[in-house]
Parts: structure tokens; C-alpha cells; sequence
């Protein structure tokens, strides 16, 4: 009665624990984890230093544009006589000259329009490059999250097969201590003699009780005790093996969730090893919008196309400047001569300064190199219209893979929420075949197993879900950090 009471409390232990294991790992309410995702993604977006690189080098290029659109510097040329030289007015001592050069009509305009166009295309780069890390920084989250249930989904199954590894040492021991009470064969043989009452009828009472005999030799043979004990000590060992090989999952699993910390921490700039906070039960997201709206916002709000358009725009303006430069230059001066009285002068212009405006223009004759320069340009902006197509057939590409993605862990979800629910009804009533005849461990193990792969998919599925939604919400350039 004791070895009873102790199988059925191993059998309710199992039920609870596999009760405890639904209740944590299928259920729908969530502790509030967009707090902390949001705050990592802030964090990103103000410390990634790729994210930090791509600003500068947008604040560098704006600094390109007073640079481009301001005139020469003027040329001040200053001779002084070391002999002052004689003139008919006096002796000049000094010739100042000061230049202005004046590029044709529109090259300034041009130049400064190039540049502004090419600063906004940095600007693209810096919103390119800021909604990667924030996209990067959400699927490791996810994965990060991943790999805790994982490890949780695998130390409670731990817990249920210690249980059965309990459960199946009561059976060995219940079904050992059984085979003690089985006949002996000295004892059948003296229950045989004693059945004989006479020499003469010794063949007679020997083939009366031969199948009485027999009956008892057969079980002692094959008992009862020895056969369900070696198959308890078998149960035994595969669940030993079983242990093993969680024991081995788990450590692969703490393995991989160093790695991915280290990697989640690099993104936001901080110390490898910093803790992360995750959520208990990860909450499906939503897109927000239809998957049409998506596509259409993609070609319409994408960094990568916005660049290039701003790239082609500029090579238009470069274009204009590269043919007004083809035009002469104008340079408007001045010329001050220093002039000293002169004794043995006598005009009345003796020792004024000589003040002389000066105009000169450059000669543009060598026409190859402005050409080569507007076919340079032509050549490139030909590149960046090829360049615009291939990002787009990317993006279109991308948005049929995130879409699969989205669909298809949409439908797992479903599925392997159904799939644990039977699985769970299978293993409920299994276990009491299980409690009732105390066979069938291996339906208990395999039933088991397959709510461990569904609950492994059930997180698969719910983290590959809200990484499309990432993944979408990247490719249409939207992001709730500004």
C-alpha cells in the first residue's frame, strides 16, 4: 500500500509540473517589455557609433556649403624698391595690386546647390544607417529572448523527467520487491511429493501433477519481479540519457545567450557583459497598416533611394557648374603706386601716388577638360540611375521576404498553440494509462518530447513574427525614434 501511494504521488507530481510548464509558457498576458525595448532602442540611437559616425559626416558635408559658394580669396601683390625707381613725376619706392577674381553667372549658385544636394544625401545615409541599428538592435532582443525561454522551457523539463526519473524507481523497486514472494523450485518439488501418496501410483500423481508442475517451473523462470524490474532499470537509464542531453541543450543555449548579449550591449555601446532586461512572456506586436501600405511606402520613404535621388540631383547642378566654368572669369583690381618727391623734378605731378583700376579675364581655349568634366558627370549620374534600380529591386526583394516571414510565423503561431493544447490532452490521458498499469513510458516520453519541440516553435514562432514586423517597419523607414 505504501509503494502505491507513493507511485500515485509521483504521477500527481508529474501532472503539476506539466500543469506549471502550460501555464508559464502558453499563456497570453505579458509584464510590460516595450518599456524596456524602447528605452534600448533610445539608447541606440543616441550612443551606436555608427549611428554617431554617419551625423558628423552629414555635419561635415553641410560645412562644404559656404565653402563652394564663396568667391576667391582677393590677391594682394606688394613690390618694394630697393632702389627707388626714377620717374618723370618722382621716385617710386612701392607697387601695391590687389585682384578680385568673379567666376561667370550661376557657378557659385551651382556649387552651393551641389553640395546642399550632396549633404542631403548624407542625411539619408545617417536615417539608412540609424534604422539598421534600430532594426538590428530589435532582432537581437528578440533572439536574446528566444534563447531565455529556451533555457527555461528546458530546466522544467528537467523537472518532469527527475519526476519520471522517481517514478521509475518506485516501479523498479515495487517490481523487485515482488519477486521475492515467487516460488522456489526446492518448493515445487516438495509440494510435488507430498501431493504422491504411494510408490505404486508415483506415475500416475507424477503425470496428474505434471501441469502443476510445470505451471510453477514456467513462472519461476519468467517472473514477474525480474522482467518488470529490468524494464524499470531500462526506463531508468533512458531517462538518464534524456537528462543528459537537456543538461548538454542548456549549456549550448548559456553559450549562445553570451554571445548575443555581448553583440545586443556593442549595438547600444556599452560594457559586453552588461546585464539586459527581458520580459517573463513575450507579446505579439502589430504592423499597423496593410501590407500594400508598406510596399508603397517603401519606394516612396526609403533612405537608400532618397540618397541616390539627392546623389543624381547634385550631378544635375555639378552638370550646370562644369558649363558655366567653361566661361571666362573676371577679375576687377586696383594698382597703387608709392611715389616720392624727386628734387630734379619740376612737373606738377611730382611726387603724387598713382592710383590705376585694373580688369582682367581668363581665356578658357583648352575646351577638353570641360567636356571631360560634363562627361564625367553624365557617366556618373548614369551609375547612380543603374544604382537607384538595383536598391529598389533589393527593397522589393526584401519586402517579399519579410512578408513570407510575417505570414508564415503568423500561421505557426496558430498552429503550434493548437498542437500543444492536444498534446497536452495526449499526455493527460497517458499518464493515467501510465498510473494505472505502469507501462507506456515510452508514449509519456515521446508525448513529452513533442511538447518541448512546440514549445520551442511557439517561441520561435512569436520572436520570427515580431522581427518581420521589425523588418517591415525598417523597410518603409519607420521608427519611433526620432
Amino acid at each position: 500500500m505504501k509503494r502505491s501511494n507513493n507511485h500515485n504521488f509521483c504521477i500527481k507530481s508529474i501532472i503539476v509540473c506539466i500543469t506549471l510548464y502550460i501555464n508559464i509558457f502558453l499563456c497570453i498576458s505579458v509584464k510590460s517589455q516595450s518599456d524596456s525595448l524602447f528605452n534600448y532602442l533610445e539608447i541606440a540611437s543616441q550612443n551606436n557609433p555608427l549611428v554617431l559616425q554617419k551625423f558628423s559626416e552629414y555635419e561635415a558635408a553641410l560645412q562644404k556649403v559656404p565653402l563652394v559658394g564663396s568667391l576667391p580669396d582677393p590677391e594682394l601683390n606688394v613690390g618694394v624698391f630697393l632702389s627707388p625707381m626714377e620717374l618723370i613725376s618722382g621716385n617710386q619706392v612701392a607697387d601695391i595690386r590687389l585682384m578680385q577674381m568673379f567666376p561667370w553667372f550661376g557657378v557659385l549658385k551651382n556649387a552651393k546647390d551641389e553640395m546642399s544636394l550632396m549633404a542631403n544625401a548624407k542625411l539619408e545615409l545617417f536615417r539608412d544607417a540609424k534604422l539598421q541599428v534600430l532594426y538590428e538592435v530589435q532582432r537581437t532582443w528578440y533572439d536574446l529572448y528566444k534563447i531565455q525561454q529556451n533555457i527555461l522551457i528546458s530546466e522544467k523539463n528537467i523537472e518532469i523527467l527527475q519526476t519520471l526519473e522517481r517514478l521509475s524507481l518506485v516501479k523498479f523497486k515495487s517490481a523487485s520487491a515482488g519477486g521475492i514472494s515467487t516460488p522456489s523450485r526446492e518448493n515445487i518439488s516438495d509440494n510435488s511429493s507430498k501431493n504422491s501418496p504411494t510408490a505404486s501410483s508415483g506415475m500416475n500423481s507424477m503425470g496428474g501433477n505434471s501441469g502443476n508442475a510445470q505451471s510453477a517451473i514456467s513462472n519461476q523462470q519468467s517472473p514477474m519481479g525480474s522482467s518488470s524490474g529490468g524494464s524499470g532499470l531500462a526506463d531508468f537509464y533512458r531517462i538518464q540519457m534524456e537528462l543528459g542531453e537537456l543538461n548538454n541543450n542548456i549549456s549550448l543555449l548559456k553559450s549562445q545567450q553570451n554571445t548575443v548579449v555581448a553583440k545586443f550591449n556593442s549595438l547600444l555601446n556599452r560594457p559586453v557583459k552588461m546585464e539586459i532586461s527581458l520580459p517573463e512572456v513575450l507579446k505579439t506586436d502589430t504592423l499597423g497598416t496593410s501590407l500594400l501600405a508598406v510596399s508603397d511606402s517603401m519606394l516612396t520613404n526609403s533612405p537608400m533611394l532618397g540618397m541616390l535621388q539627392y546623389e543624381q540631383q547634385s550631378l544635375d547642378a555639378r552638370k550646370k557648374m562644369v558649363a558655366r566654368m567653361g566661361y571666362p572669369m573676371v577679375g576687377l583690381g586696383v594698382n597703387y603706386s608709392l611715389i616720392n618727391k624727386s628734387d630734379m623734378s619740376t612737373s606738377s605731378m611730382n611726387g603724387k601716388d598713382m592710383i590705376m583700376p585694373m580688369v582682367t579675364v581668363t581665356l578658357p581655349i583648352y575646351r577638353k577638360k570641360y567636356k571631360a568634366m560634363q562627361t564625367e558627370s553624365d557617366l556618373m549620374k548614369l551609375a547612380s540611375e543603374q544604382g537607384s534600380k538595383a536598391a529598389s529591386n533589393s527593397l522589393q526583394t526584401e519586402y517579399y521576404e519579410a512578408v513570407q516571414l510575417y505570414e508564415d510565423a503568423g500561421r505557426r503561431m496558430k498552429l503550434y498553440e493548437n498542437q500543444s493544447l492536444l498534446a497536452q490532452k495526449s499526455l493527460d490521458i497517458i499518464i493515467k494509462s501510465f498510473s494505472a498499469s505502469g507501462s507506456g513510458l515510452d508514449d509519456v516520453l515521446r508525448i513529452r518530447q513533442l511538447m518541448l519541440d512546440y514549445s520551442f516553435k511557439q517561441v520561435q514562432a512569436v520572436t520570427d513574427y515580431n522581427t518581420a514586423i521589425a523588418w517591415l517597419k525598417r523597410l518603409m523607414a519607420f521608427s519611433q525614434i526620432l
